[in-house]
């Protein structure tokens, strides 16, 4: 029996759930009806760039007690719009209930006032939002610089519900326009963030610079309306080449695409992890949380881990125990990390069966059930699908040098979790050349800061519009219609 959920479209501060057209869900048996996007679709870009004038009028100290009021009201507890967003993503996601429903408590901490000037002070500094930033130019010149939002349609992916939170929050600090395409995978949350944001301040500037609807990606009717300078200046994507091919058709000047590809995430393990039973151990838990975080859904999440444990025999004894030791942590992990996954990939269980028939190549630990497995490459390589790799399963690879892991790494590789910490400074001036994009503590990798960086770009500073001003003085900066030329120094002129 389907199970049909209504979901409506907020719009700039109104709640609309009429004119409901039938969308299927991604998996078996879900279906969720939403207002008609071609109908809607007019409604959704700011009628004149100068309607962003409000957000203007508001200070940050504004902004932020707005995003800390409602950070309070997105208590899983007491939200209905959350709790029915839960119930209906849980059919939807490829997570499971335990693991969404903590994704789900984790939403109102992000709007923490200190939290959120953390990442203001990190990724661009208050002074570039509250206005302009003077600098004293060495040929005599004032050079302001200030931070404008832009209007921008933001493509959120539904592998966690922390994206679409994230996404009100940056919306908000840059003073932009936001709409966001809710996910079919998860077309709840981010509509059950808007409708708490109407529910608590329907005429309040942010509220009214947040739309969420949902349409089929290439419904050309929609995006052909849309997807232009006249209506957007930012386009904010989230997934892989399936996501960004309706984009690409687009772009033009005036129109910029901000592309937050998925990575493959890799795990290193320096000697010191085999010194002891008791550093083993540790090791163990720490890279079961990085396998078993979220279901290994994350673009962070472990998967190939390359381990200096060495190839010869003795070598590759102590990795089969490091895989039983993981094996063991990664079961035993509490419910709101990980659980065995909803629905095992058919392909990947085939590979895995597959690789325990190869025991002169492989070590396989687990996955009688579906409940994870970690195999054991014998020789110095991953498992030949190891793009595959999901549904909490790992393979560990030994080698005998870090040269063999640093060839491993590419523009593909986000996060590497290492062990020991001391590992991270010697390979962080390194690796980048080849294009890892973040370090961490073995552990961590599903648990980041979201102040920095993300994906090699720094998305707030990306969805600004950096504008300058100069105040030249001909008596101070010597003008071209008396050098001639188009630079001369001081000294020169």
């Amino acid at each position: 029996m389907t199970k049909v959920y209504n979901a409506g479209v907020a719009i700039r501060g109104r709640w609309i759930d009429d004119n409901l057209g039938s969308f299927g869900g991604r998996s078996a048996g879900v279906e969720f009806r939403s207002p008609d996007p071609r109908v809607i679709v007019g409604q959704l870009p700011l009628s004149t760039p100068d309607a962003l004038s409000d957000l203007y009028r508001l200070s940050m100290d504004e902004i932020l007690d707005y995003l800390e009021r409602l950070g309070e009201r997105l208590d899983l507890r007491r939200n209905a719009y959350l709790q029915e967003a839960l119930e209906a993503s849980c059919l939807t996601s490829p997570l499971t209930e335990t693991v969404q429903a903590a994704a789900y408590e984790s939403l109102a901490p992000i709007f923490n006032r200190e939290i959120v000037s953390e990442m203001i002070d990190t990724s661009i500094g208050l002074g570039y939002l509250e206005g302009w930033v003077d600098r004293k130019m060495f040929d005599g010149r004032t050079l302001s610089v200030r931070a404008f939002g832009s209007r921008a349609l933001h493509i959120i992916a539904g592998n966690g519900a922390l994206i679409a939170a994230l996404t009100v929050i940056r919306n908000a600090i840059t003073r932009s326009d936001a709409i966001i395409k809710s996910p079919s995978n998860d077309p709840f949350t981010a509509l059950a963030i808007a409708r708490t944001m109407i529910e608590m301040a329907p005429d309040h500037p942010i509220t009214r610079h947040i739309s969420v609807a949902y349409w089929k990606g290439g419904d050309q009717a929609v995006e052909e309306q849309l997807y232009n300078p006249r209506s957007l200046e930012k386009i904010v994507a989230w997934g892989g080449f399936a996501s960004i091919k309706h984009v690409t058709r687009y772009l033009q000047p005036g129109l910029q695409l901000i592309s937050m590809d998925p990575k493959r995430s890799v795990s290193i393990i320096g000697p010191e992890a085999f010194a002891s039973e008791a550093a083993l151990r540790d090791v163990a838990i720490r890279l079961a949380t990085d396998v078993g975080a979220a279901n290994q859904e994350a673009c962070a999440s472990a998967r190939v881990v390359y381990a200096l444990s060495g190839t010869d025999d003795a070598g590759l004894a102590k990795l089969q125990h490091l895989a039983r030791e993981t094996y063991r942590e990664l079961v035993a992990l509490p419910d709101d990390v990980s659980t065995p996954c909803r629905e095992m990939d058919s392909e990947l269980r085939d590979c895995l069966e597959a690789t325990k028939l190869s025991d002169d190549w492989y070590t396989v630990v687990g996955g009688e059930k579906d409940e994870g497995a970690v195999i054991v490459s014998h020789l110095p390589s991953p498992v030949d699908f190891a793009p595959r790799l999901g549904k909490r399963i790992a393979n560990l690879v030994p080698v005998d040098s870090m040269d063999e892991v640093i060839a491993a790494v590419d523009s593909y590789t986000q996060t590497v979790g290492i062990y020991p910490d001391s590992l991270m400074y010697e390979l962080r001036d390194r690796l980048p050349l080849f294009g890892a994009q973040r370090f961490t503590s073995l552990g961590y990798a599903c648990n980041p800061s979201f102040s920095g960086p993300w994906d090699a770009l720094e998305p707030l500073r990306e969805m600004c519009r950096w504008v300058i001003l100069e105040d030249c003085d001909p008596a101070k900066t010597p003008p071209m219609w008396e050098a001639g030329v188009m630079f001369r120094t001081t000294e020169a002129a």
